[in-house]
């Protein structure tokens, strides 16, 4: 099964959402920092590889279809005979429609225009979505700057972990690095919720010595996994 196809309201269950969401009481257990995992569909819209899906399929359309358009265009040339003034009308109605349709195939069937995206493209958008999530879902807000954001975009096939200014100071890049590759290791073995919740649990124990669960500590944000489509 390929992951990156499925939309994120597909990817887990009702009983795997809930396991996830028991995962980040657990892991709030340890510690007083906010955990949230987001789980979504795709980061970036990509029109860029759109429109050249669009080029590269009206390309390819006139290239098969060139000997059907001469014959469509003699047909409607005085004397019997196709000419570049009659061919050049049919010609370029013929690529502005096959483009259209391409754009629409690529929009219809994303996997389409994976192939003309780069990494870097993907790298970029992924953080970028993971960062606005990190401030709409009012992570940036809780108390001691405590929040931590466990972000995965499945069409890109990506995971970004971000976090708030008391996480930063206590985790390193490699500490990052290794929440992220926890996460991607059981998505690439197709157990998602596996993965969501290793990577929950371990923010709880890295953070658990500097940012320990007090008895006066509040759950600020709810125990969810957010689902963006």
């Amino acid at each position: 099964m390929v992951i990156f196809m499925k939309r994120a309201s597909e990817l887990l269950t009702a009983q795997e959402v809930s396991s996830v969401e028991s995962a980040v009481g657990e892991a709030e257990a340890m510690t007083s920092a906010e955990i949230v995992p987001v789980v979504a569909s795709v980061s970036g819209r990509y029109d860029r590889a759109e429109g050249l899906f669009g080029f590269i399929f009206a390309l390819f359309a006139l290239f098969f279809c060139w000997g059907a358009l001469q014959t469509f265009s003699s047909t409607n040339a005085w004397g019997g005979s196709a000419s570049s003034g009659a061919l050049l009308p049919v010609v370029i109605l013929f690529l502005i429609v096959s483009f259209l349709i391409g754009i629409t195939l690529a929009s219809r069937f994303p996997v389409l225009r994976l192939p003309l995206i780069s990494k870097q493209e993907m790298r970029e958008e992924v953080e970028l979505r993971a960062r606005s999530s990190f401030q709409q879902l009012k992570v940036r807000k809780t108390q001691g700057s405590s929040g931590i954001v466990i972000y995965v975009s499945l069409y890109e096939r990506m995971v970004h972990v971000i976090g708030d200014d008391a996480v930063n100071e206590i985790l390193s890049i490699d500490d990052y690095c290794e929440l992220r590759d926890t996460v991607i290791a059981s998505l690439k073995a197709d157990k998602p919720e596996e993965g969501l919740r290793n990577g929950v649990l371990r923010s709880g124990k890295l953070l658990q010595e500097h940012l320990p669960n007090l008895p006066d500590d509040k759950n600020e944000l709810a125990n969810t996994l957010h689902i963006l489509d």
